[in-house]
């Protein structure tokens, strides 16, 4: 029996769309699968598989259709780098619903070409994304105002660290015998302080690529680009030469020659030394035993004994003040890539500092055997000794943040009230001739 035309024209209908549905099926989800592995090269996610389900179901029922539009990547940190591979990065909206005899072969490429241009404008927005967060890592050098430049160069001269050594120099000039010659005086703490301003300053520039791996000096101002290294390098030749000048012909010329030996010790010697070996400990102890003995030259002209005394004092406070401070910055140190004695030999720096608080005792005992101050000041100065060494026992019996911080704290106020002891107790002008009757 020969079908009707009516029923060949269904048949034929029939066929054609269930050759388009096979071919959506077939076709779409593939399509979509490879347009979410390269948005970011992220990994089909929970979301996205619910997406290829709604699809399927909406061609297979002929009622709906929907269109994929990607949501702008959010602004992120350049230094939040990475995502969750969780953050979706499209929304899916929902289309009125229409007929099923509206969808026809000439709209099938139009709406794969739309995605297709969509998805390459996401990857070139995330490319020019990419750009930018390089662009915001790069080092920079930010603007400079007059008004913050004092700030930053007190900070560039480790200011705190030269007004410690300022008054380390200007207790040995005071412990000196002989008549306080105020104009001296002044004259050798500027200079002392312009030579400290100046080392401080070339030991940052230096250091620069190695403090920004530390949290304790990734905010110094060379690090954060606030001034410029020529701007640093013409600050410390702008200290040095004007205080070597005042300390060598205002003063005299020895007092002269051991700031030049301080700035070479400290900028070439200790600095590159600190990322060698751990004699950097010692060498740094050296040269913060000379400023005292500078004060005594200053009023002097010679190396006493008197000298040597308050050099050697200054020399053993330095272990237990810096042991004690490295400890607890063993992770930044080592981060910044410094060989200290925390770090590689624990065992060591727990033992020196112990070691040279014990020597405090002994220097302070001869204090009055070298005619530098009274007897009175041995007695007076044992108790803070005693406790000194009491933290550093405790120190080197269980080191532990705690105890390093103790010990440290302590070494702030023990060298001051110990200079202070010393020149309350300082010897008279006339206590070396009175020990016996004068020759006539």
């Amino acid at each position: 029996m020969a079908a009707s035309p009516h029923t060949l024209s269904s048949r034929l209908l029939t066929g054609c769309v269930w050759y388009l549905e096979r071919r959506a099926m077939r076709d779409s989800p593939h399509k979509f699968m490879h347009l979410f592995r390269n948005v970011n090269k992220q990994w089909i996610t929970f979301q996205h598989f619910t997406f290829l389900k709604r699809m399927y179901v909406t061609q297979l029922n002929r009622s709906l259709n929907q269109q994929v539009k990607p949501k702008p990547e959010p602004v992120a940190s350049p230094f939040l780098e990475k995502t969750s591979s969780g953050q979706t990065k499209a929304e899916i909206y929902e289309m009125k619903p229409f007929s099923p005899s509206s969808l026809s072969l000439s709209r099938k490429p139009n709406e794969e070409e739309v995605i297709e241009l969509e998805s390459a404008s996401i990857i070139e927005a995330s490319i020019d994304e990419g750009k930018e967060r390089k662009d915001e890592k790069q080092w920079k050098e930010m603007k400079l105002r007059a008004d913050d430049l004092p700030g930053i160069l007190a900070r560039l001269s480790k200011i705190k660290l030269t007004a410690l050594v300022v008054s380390t120099t200007s207790a040995g000039f005071a412990l000196a015998p002989g008549p306080f010659d105020w104009f001296c005086f002044l004259l050798t703490s500027v200079g002392t302080g312009l030579a400290s301003c100046a080392a401080n300053s070339i030991n940052q520039f230096f250091e620069v690529p190695f403090d920004s791996n530390m949290n304790r000096t990734k905010n110094r101002p060379l690090v954060r680009g606030q001034i410029s290294p020529l701007l640093a390098v013409s600050f410390a030749t702008c200290c040095a030469v004007p205080g070597v000048a005042l300390l060598t012909w205002g003063v005299n010329p020895l007092t002269g020659a051991l700031g030049v030996l301080n700035i070479f010790l400290y900028t070439c010697c200790y600095t590159p030394l600190k990322r060698i070996s751990i004699a950097n400990t010692w060498v740094g102890a050296v040269v913060g035993a000379i400023p005292p003995v500078m004060g005594w030259t200053a009023a002097t002209g010679s190396l006493d004994a008197g000298a040597f005394l308050l050099g050697g004092i200054l020399y053993s406070w330095q272990f237990p003040h810096f042991n004690a401070l490295s400890w607890g910055l063993r992770e930044d140190y080592s981060r910044g890539g410094y060989c200290m004695m925390s770090v590689t030999h624990p065992a060591l720096c727990r033992r020196v500092a112990l070691r040279h608080c014990l020597a405090l005792i002994g220097l302070c005992t001869a204090a009055p055997l070298l005619d530098v101050t009274t007897w009175t000041f041995p007695a007076i100065s044992l108790p803070i000794n005693l406790y000194i060494s009491y933290l550093g026992f405790r120190f080197y019996a269980d080191a532990d943040r705690k105890s390093s911080r103790k010990l440290f704290f302590c070494s702030l106020w023990h060298l001051p009230l110990l200079l202070l002891l010393m020149l309350t107790c300082k010897q008279p002008p006339g206590g070396e001739s009175g020990k016996g009757e004068p020759q006539s």
